[in-house]
């Protein structure tokens, strides 16, 4: 299955005259979609949802508290702009400073995204992920990510995993 464009793609492609109008509308459509079948699951699960909740804040305060808010916001926000990143479509608004930084994180709702590590080497930064794919696969991937004019860039092919 293609992966679905996030909505900072959606306009970009819309204002390059690359897709119509319905076309931005449709992917839009899909995004609420899916924001709205979470927010049914967590009103029918209520206490899986304040689990998740908890183990999501106190993995953002850790890494909060290690790298810098900020740091690891520019991070998933570098993760979100990979092409073809599944994980994506729930990292494209990291940069949002109205978003609370642990609802980026997804430790037991399927399907899964962890931020395992942050790690500085010879000025460029590492971050190693886990998550799962849309077939349920679980997969463990670091990448490169270098310091651009407009915050932090990744390089697009995992360096390890």
């Amino acid at each position: 299955m293609p992966i679905q464009p996030t909505p900072p793609q959606l306009f970009d492609e819309f204002e390059a005259g690359r897709i119509t109008r319905e076309q931005l509308h449709a992917g839009l459509a899909w995004h609420a979609e899916g924001l709205v079948e979470e927010v049914i699951e967590a009103h029918e699960n209520p206490q899986a949802t304040w689990w998740e909740g908890m183990l999501a804040k106190r993995a953002a305060v850790r890494l909060a508290h290690r790298h810098g808010v900020w740091r690891v916001r520019h991070v998933l926000a570098a993760l979100s702009r990979i092409p073809d990143f599944e994980p994506a479509r729930y990292l494209w608004n990291a940069l949002h400073p109205d978003v609370p930084l642990h609802v980026f994180f997804r430790l037991r709702s399927r399907p899964a995204f962890r931020l395992l590590r942050i790690e500085n080497r010879h000025g460029n930064l590492h971050a190693a992920v886990e998550y799962e794919d849309d077939d349920g696969n679980s997969r463990r991937e670091t990448y490169l990510l270098t310091h651009a004019r407009n915050g932090l860039e990744a390089d697009p092919r995992p360096i390890g995993s």
